[in-house]
């Protein structure tokens, strides 16, 4: 697997670090270093780029601004010595967000997020391309969207080629990315499977999962804290809540408060 990749930093030193973390990553090959977004355009008009890390700060045009105008966007890392950015990095749909300055574990987790989303990409591409055959009988739809055994301890969800077992109690959140979901568990993989948002929050138990935002929902069990918008659960995975869903995720919490 060869990942590849952009890095984007108008300071020189900080644009060698990344240039050198790129290169500790075997499924990372570096495209190019760029010292600013217009270099980086002219790239990306005619190299094949499947990530980009990029600080935000930078003359001209900042890395947002960047972003927010590509049209096919690949999997994107904010890397930027301004923690105030971050939720807007995470609206244009950014991976990770790289605190500066950061070490090379650091740069290796942000990898490692890269890498999965980055086989999630393809696995919705050869999905597409080489659809489930459905078994005599069977309605087409149906055996896209009606999940069997929600209400069991374990799930068994179509992943590609694959046929995975879920843990219900392990899942974290899960998020609608179009016609697909990707369910988020603890010590495993994302999981993407062809299934709508609405058809799994119909069959999980309604006392540990809540829809929190269009595009989510969470296992309200493995919550470790609520920053601002944002509901956590590890150092590396949170959501944000949708301005519709304040309401009912305050009730809960209302419940739990220490009074």
């Amino acid at each position: 697997m060869n990942i590849r990749c952009l890095v984007i930093d108008d300071e020189p030193l900080a644009l060698q670090q990344l240039v050198s973390y790129v290169g500790k990553i075997p499924y990372l090959e570096l495209v190019k270093a760029c010292s600013g977004p217009t270099e980086a355009m002219d790239i990306m008009a005619s190299e094949k780029v499947d990530a980009i890390f990029t600080d935000i700060e930078m003359p001209d045009i900042n890395g947002l601004e960047y972003i927010r105008s590509l049209k096919d966007k690949p999997i994107i890392v904010f890397v930027t010595a301004y923690a105030n950015f971050a939720v807007e990095g995470f609206q244009v749909d950014a991976t990770d967000y790289l605190l500066k300055p950061f070490s090379l574990t650091d740069f290796m987790r942000s990898a490692e997020k890269v890498k999965q989303q980055y086989e999630l990409r393809n696995a919705a591409s050869v999905s597409k391309d080489r659809p489930d055959e459905v078994e005599e009988g069977e309605d087409e739809e149906s055996s896209k969207k009606t999940p069997s055994g929600w209400d069991s301890e374990y799930v068994f969800v179509r992943a590609d080629s694959r046929t995975v077992r879920l843990r219900i109690s392990d899942i974290q959140y899960i998020e609608s990315r179009k016609e697909y979901v990707v369910i988020f568990s603890e010590n495993s993989i994302p999981v993407m499977t062809l299934f709508s948002l609405k058809s799994i929050e119909e069959r999980l138990p309604q006392e540990t999962f809540m829809r929190v935002h269009r595009s989510f929902i969470v296992n309200l069990t493995k919550i470790t804290e609520v920053v601002q918008n944002r509901i956590v659960f590890s150092k590396d995975a949170s959501v944000p809540i949708g301005d519709q869903y304040k309401k009912d995720f305050q009730n809960f919490l209302n419940q739990y408060f220490l009074k």
